[in-house]
């Protein structure tokens, strides 16, 4: 184990000499911004503001990435975030948040990442972190585009923490709500499962299997009209034109989250970190299948929050104590203040019961 983390720990300190510009040389994408069709990529559902395509190579095949780009509403601070959205999601899901940071002056960019939602869902495709941040960053060059905020929750936000170990030149900012992978899952004792299995487990999803997780975990049990939209989102793509390649994708990225843990990594994030935390999300990858005394000991976000942000150097910590894995959705305005004020001041607000 020692031998791993020693390993690990170099491969974290040669991922952060990459440069952006080796990603533009390496890729040679280009931007699509014509009218798209409905049905984009087995997705037809409909964004709030207009798509583009990211059109490049990557592992030896054409593959495109849609993504919104959205200009400051209000005065312009010459800043531009990317936000990261997480498993269940899509781009759509930041529509209030996009909102909020364009008001205050930001460029928005919101990717959809390779094999979700309306981005490319390729058959064969090696799904890693790296891959998938190195895709973001590859978009960002193309665009022109130099330093971001980087905005990631759940995967979004496991993401963003591999983003920030490889490319910390370039990054303002980061946000981090209710990542997974705070914890090794693995490491932990979740017994590993093959992909052949989680894509099984994929192919049986419903409306009413996303919609009692996420009433579990994201909503802790105070399930709102409001929400049904987001869960008939990503089972339109679970349905669509693409079902079998986004189900097979969605195995993938699941043992990327198993086999790819970043809790060892957290002391060489260098980048200033806002760590938001619903301190009532039960979310574990693992905890399905795994044995009870393994489960008894994950997904306790009170106590993640503050052993991760112990470990980050630059961190500032503000929890949620009544919401769960997506506190960005049940109380947008909370959130968005939080996030405001830190973006504007580098200060927090008192959040306290929600």
């Amino acid at each position: 184990m020692q031998l791993f983390r020693t390993l690990s720990a170099l491969a974290v300190l040669t991922l952060t000499i990459i440069h952006p510009s080796v990603v533009l040389a390496q890729t040679q994408g280009k931007i699509i911004d014509h009218k798209l069709p409905n049905d984009l990529n087995g997705s037809n559902f409909t964004y709030p503001f207009p798509l583009k395509l990211y059109q490049f190579t990557s592992q030896r095949q054409q593959v495109e990435m849609a993504f919104m780009d959205v200009a400051p509403s209000g005065k312009p601070n010459h800043k531009t975030a990317m936000l990261f959205h997480g498993n269940f999601f899509c781009g759509a899901t930041w529509n209030e948040t996009i909102r909020v940071l364009t008001h205050i002056g930001y460029r928005v960019i919101v990717p959809d990442h390779i094999g979700y939602c309306k981005s490319t869902k390729p058959e064969r495709y090696q799904f890693s972190l790296s891959q998938l941040a190195f895709n973001a960053r590859s978009l960002l060059d193309t665009l022109g585009i130099g330093n971001v905020t980087i905005i990631g929750h759940s995967f979004g936000g496991m993401l963003t923490f591999r983003y920030g170990l490889m490319f910390p030149e370039s990054i303002d900012a980061m946000i981090v709500i209710n990542a997974i992978g705070l914890e090794d899952y693995v490491g932990k004792g979740v017994p590993w499962i093959t992909i052949d299995t989680n894509y099984a487990t994929s192919l049986a999803s419903t409306f009413e299997s996303v919609q009692a997780y996420e009433n579990t975990t994201y909503y802790v049990g105070q399930w709102e009209d409001r929400y049904d939209v987001w869960v008939q989102m990503v089972i339109d793509v679970f349905y669509g034109s693409q079902r079998d390649t986004f189900c097979w994708n969605q195995a993938q990225i699941t043992d990327v989250v198993l086999t790819q843990p970043i809790a060892h990594d957290f002391g060489h994030v260098r980048p200033p970190v806002l760590l938001i935390i619903g301190e009532k999300d039960t979310t574990a990858i693992g905890k399905t299948w795994a044995p009870a005394d393994v489960v008894a000991k994950l997904g306790n976000f009170t106590a993640l929050a503050h052993d991760v942000s112990a470990q980050i150097p630059n961190c500032t910590l503000v929890t949620f104590p009544e919401l769960g894995h997506a506190p960005h959705i049940p109380n947008p305005d909370m959130f968005q203040a939080v996030l405001v004020e830190w973006l504007t001041t580098g200060k927090t607000i008192s959040v306290g019961k929600t």
